[in-house]
């Protein structure tokens, strides 16, 4: 029995995965905010995590902030060198991979695009071609975006089967990743024990994203600073979510994959309808649990981004079980109470552990 498996078993958590106990799991980009959100799970339900990432870009950064380093195989690399990719797939011998690694940010696409690119399209292609050459049975959910599809801006809920596309760099890189993948799957993975799936998610929310340039981290500043809130965009809709939302829904596909169960070449995850909401919407929800101001800061001169964005996520309902469970409110009021408590010298390592609690199993 692992030490996740004790862990969880003592605090009553809930009843540990008996797919996921010792299995060897390399997760991509391991050092960021939902890498450390699926680590720190991971481990809890009993898995062997293997890490590869650059070091952490923040300051605070959530990895550090949870002492992960010490309690994974944590390697630091970078995915845009192939021969590092390779190496960290042959030392793992993942039976899982989830492929996080990313350039994650909109405006960061815009003041670096080869960067972007480069990180996006080509990292993921070196991790593809790495678990070419891995000849044993394993899943590989390879994570993407809830931007990979062309928006005109109409509101449509796009379901997986929708036209790729990007007006960005960034949402553009990652349809590309869409196209490269389901190219790889085809003439690689047909008949190969890695079976290659993709997670479609994004507007993520959750204690310990220090970013620059996105909602809750600027909140949360402006907030501990006494300031108000500069709000760029405060009526572009958004499908909001938890992070333990996506992350409950990686796991699931992951393990649907690797037991060969019935299952899509593509997944989005994300909210129920309701929960859709304007930028506004979130604000004014996080000044009920940490009380504040925030101002208009529209720029008509900004860089292009869409005004409304939703997924329908029936196909992961109808194939995976899976259900959203926190309600917009909910999320936003326990992103909040994460960063206000941390900022109040609580644990950031026990209260995720208390919401993954809370939350349940995968």
């Amino acid at each position: 029995m692992g030490h996740g498996q004790r862990a969880m078993e003592g605090l009553g958590i809930y009843p540990v995965s008996t797919f996921w106990a010792g299995k060897r799991v390399l997760v991509t980009g391991h050092t960021g905010f939902k890498g450390s959100w699926l680590s720190t799970w991971l481990q809890e339900l009993g898995a062997h995590v293997y890490g590869l990432a650059l070091a952490p870009v923040t300051d605070p950064s959530l990895f550090d902030e949870l002492g992960l380093a010490g309690v994974i195989d944590h390697k630091v690399g970078d995915i845009r060198d192939a021969e590092t990719v390779t190496d960290r797939v042959k030392n793992a011998r993942p039976d899982v991979v989830f492929h996080l690694a990313a350039q994650p940010l909109v405006l960061a696409s815009y003041a670096e695009p080869l960067v972007n690119w480069d990180a996006n399209v080509m990292g993921t292609a070196h991790v593809l071609d790495a678990l070419r050459k891995l000849q044993k049975p394993c899943a590989a959910v390879m994570i993407t975006t809830d931007k990979v599809y062309e928006n005109p801006d109409s509101g449509e809920a796009f379901a997986e089967n929708a036209r790729l596309g990007g007006h960005d760099p960034y949402a553009a890189s990652k349809a590309a990743c869409e196209i490269l993948i389901s190219s790889y799957r085809a003439s690689f993975f047909g008949d190969h024990p890695v079976r290659v799936t993709s997670a479609r998610a994004g507007n993520v929310i959750g204690g310990g994203d220090w970013a620059e340039n996105r909602i809750l981290p600027d909140i949360i500043r402006a907030l501990a600073a006494g300031q108000p809130i500069p709000v760029r965009n405060p009526t572009a809709t958004r499908p909001w979510q938890h992070v333990l939302e996506p992350l409950s829904g990686y796991l699931r596909l992951a393990e649907a994959a690797y037991t060969g169960a019935p299952h899509a070449p593509a997944y989005n995850f994300g909210p129920d309808p309701d929960d859709t909401r304007p930028v506004r919407d979130v604000v004014e929800t996080a000044l009920q649990t940490w009380p504040g101001s925030w101002e208009d800061r529209s720029d008509p001169k900004a860089h292009k981004e869409s005004k409304n964005l939703s997924l329908s996520i029936d196909l992961a309902k109808r194939d995976l079980g899976y259900s959203p469970r926190w309600a917009f409110d909910e999320g936003v009021a326990r992103t909040v109470r994460w960063y206000k408590a941390v900022t109040e010298g609580g644990d950031a390592a026990a209260i995720i552990r208390s919401q993954i609690r809370d939350f349940g199993a995968p």
